[in-house]
């Protein structure tokens, strides 16, 4: 198929490029190399395209589409995608990503070579011909460019780059009513085992954006807002939502054969439901944002629970069972394994009689019994799974500010008195006393407190600052459920207060999630909807230079990376480490994983070596390398 015919498909809707969640990702030198093997006539490959049916829909700048089907170009979406930029002087209306790659690419006829405008050196040369104005113009214009005496090379040589619009691409097609989304994809991912993996949310959303265009851009609106409201999720985590409040399936390929008008309806009501999950665990559990917000492979349930309900829990208890089951799910990693398998069983459970007690029977069943233990608290770092336990026991039990004396209640808070994590024992004086980093951060070792408060302790001795705080707060120091024997606050006695800590948080931690089973846990006045997010952080010099290198990243159009990531075994949910920055679709979407770890032991870098990380162990190397393999073109 020629080159100039599969971009006339695009416009006439026969042919659409599917707007995968990863967008566009080539760079400069990808263009420049493409056409100049164009040019050379050498070969680029071959395209891969699943014929699917349209509804009669609308397709991408509202061209019509082919009546009843179109083809959706799964592989070589990234070389069409430049040609068109190329060949059409602009990017398709679809286009998410750097138009800069294929713009401003000229052609030298005297030495056949292919450069970015760099104006010192062309502005005056007209032997540097404008590619996309020669393909959108045509020979003529071409011509018109060159000196008066042209050479007649200099002219075949044009001809040559504008005939590439007429070279044919091998195109394979996938057809038949038994290629589904799943054996699309295994398909695909068996043909390009050496490139970037397609997804299941990938293929459905894009069938569901060949008969819908605007679907992607309705999701990422939610997604926006909930960011502002201080959530992070994913494209492909709110597209299992509404397949799941669409058919009560988890499989995505369940919602590529629905209605493109179930879909329309199943992006309100997702919304929703989410709304109302986000201010059920904002207003009882204190989860408020983004960091805390553990076990979000819940929602989908959640939502699907909510929404057969009307969106309104009116059953005495029920939000509140609900949200047992949540915490639940959340601290034992219901859906850290085979997601769409557990997802399925659950989503079945909440179709029988007394849903909720089937749910957390079924938690029962996987973990043995619901007691939280004191050795669960015996994770590290701001990743583990227990760390939003501990910031909801601090928001929901009303812990006291140890100098204020004032509640930690989110209405509270304000432009000085953000939340931050306070190491109870600080980092300096146990690094000195010879304890690892895992015991330095070891989550018994965490508390929060108010931004001037975390300040003004910086990092004074417990045995010093204990006393002083109970003296002019009573009490303060209990509703942290720090161990009130003195004795345990000397350095030398560093684990043995941990151990006693973590007796108090299970305690603690029981009796709320008991209250909650029962119906009988307090009122906490907080709205996602009217507060916005609280910014819960540290400010030791490792929090400031990851922050300072997520903006380094995002300043150069790369993805930010997320703190904390945790690593998960399949077997249950088993956390193997925590990377202290994290890449699992890479610097730019469909790149290598890559992992920041600092002063990490080499347990934790084997981990991120066998999940497929490439780690870096300081910013600089981190940086050089983001500047080697991703940016040395666009600079």
């Amino acid at each position: 198929m020629q080159v100039s015919t599969i971009l006339d498909k695009i416009d006439e809707g026969a042919i659409a490029l599917p707007e995968f969640q990863r967008g566009y990702v080539w760079g400069r030198r990808q263009v420049r190399e493409l056409v100049e093997s164009l040019y050379q006539r050498f070969p680029v490959g071959s395209l891969l395209l699943w014929q699917t049916a349209t509804g009669g829909a609308v397709a991408r700048g509202d061209a019509p589409l082919q009546p009843g089907y179109v083809s959706l170009l799964l592989d070589g979406q990234q070389r069409v995608t430049s040609l068109y930029g190329l060949i059409r002087g602009a990017p398709p209306s679809f286009f998410d990503g750097d138009p800069s790659a294929f713009r401003d690419l000229r052609f030298n006829v005297d030495r056949q070579e292919f450069q970015f405008y760099a104006p010192v050196t062309m502005r005056d040369d007209p032997l540097w011909i404008d590619v996309s104005k020669l393909l959108l113009e045509g020979l003529e214009w071409g011509m018109s460019q060159l000196p008066s005496a042209a050479n007649p090379t200099y002219i075949a040589r044009l001809n040559r780059l504008y005939t590439i619009r007429d070279i044919g691409l091998h195109a394979e097609e996938i057809t038949g009513a038994d290629k589904t989304v799943d054996v699309v994809v295994e398909l695909f991912n068996k043909v390009n085992s050496a490139g970037t993996k397609l997804s299941k949310g990938d293929l459905t959303l894009a069938k569901l954006c060949a008969s819908w265009p605007q679907a992607r851009d309705e999701l990422k609106a939610r997604l926006i807002k909930w960011q502002g409201a201080g959530f992070d999720f994913s494209l492909d985590w709110l597209l299992r939502t509404v397949t799941a409040v669409v058919t009560g399936r988890s499989e995505f390929a369940a919602l590529a054969e629905e209605p493109i008008e179930s879909f329309r309806q199943g992006i309100a009501d997702g919304e929703r439901a989410i709304d109302t999950v986000l201010n059920l665990v904002s207003t009882r559990l204190g989860l408020d944002h983004d960091r805390v917000l553990g076990g979000r492979g819940a929602v989908p349930l959640m939502s699907r629970f909510i929404a057969d309900r009307g969106f309104r829990l009116e059953e005495p208890g029920a939000a509140d069972r609900l949200l047992f089951w949540y915490v639940h799910a959340l601290l034992w990693g219901r859906y850290s394994g085979s997601t769409e398998t557990v997802l399925n069983v659950d989503l079945q459970l909440i179709t029988s009689e007394d849903p909720l007690e089937r749910l957390t029977a079924e938690l029962r069943r996987q973990r043995g019994d619901l007691r939280v233990r004191p050795d669960d608290f015996i994770g590290w770092t701001v990743g583990a799974r227990f760390y939003p336990l501990l910031y909801m026991l601090t928001r929901v039990r009303g812990a006291r500010d140890l100098r204020s004396g004032l509640e930690l209640r989110r209405h509270l808070l304000g432009k000085h008195s953000s939340l931050e994590v306070h190491h109870v024992f600080p980092k300096a004086l146990l690094y000195e006393h010879g304890y690892s980093r895992p015991e330095v951060n070891a989550l018994a070792n965490f508390t929060f407190l108010t931004l001037d408060t975390n300040r003004a302790l910086a990092d004074q001795p417990p045995d010093v600052y204990f006393r002083e705080c109970e003296g002019k707060q009573p009490g303060a120091l209990a509703s942290h459920w720090v161990p009130t024997d003195p004795e345990l606050w000397r350095v030398d006695r560093y684990q043995d207060f941990l151990a006693a800590r973590r007796e108090l948080l299970a305690a603690a931690a029981n009796e709320l999630l008991d209250e909650l089973w029962g119906g009988k846990l307090e009122e906490v006045s907080l709205s996602v909807a009217e507060q916005g997010p609280t910014s819960v952080g540290t400010v030791d010099e490792e929090t400031a230079e990851l922050a300072r290198l997520q903006a380094w990243m995002h300043e150069r159009g790369l993805n930010r990376g997320v703190e904390s990531f945790a690593l998960l075994a399949l077997d249950g949910g088993r956390e193997e480490a925590v990377l202290d920055l994290a890449w699992p679709d890479g610097l730019r979407y469909g790149t290598e994983r890559v992992a920041l770890l600092l002063e990490e032991p080499s347990a934790v870098q084997e981990a991120a070596g066998r999940h497929g990380y490439r780690f870096f162990t300081s910013v600089l190397e981190l940086e050089q390398y983001a500047e080697r393999e991703l940016l040395a073109d666009a600079a």
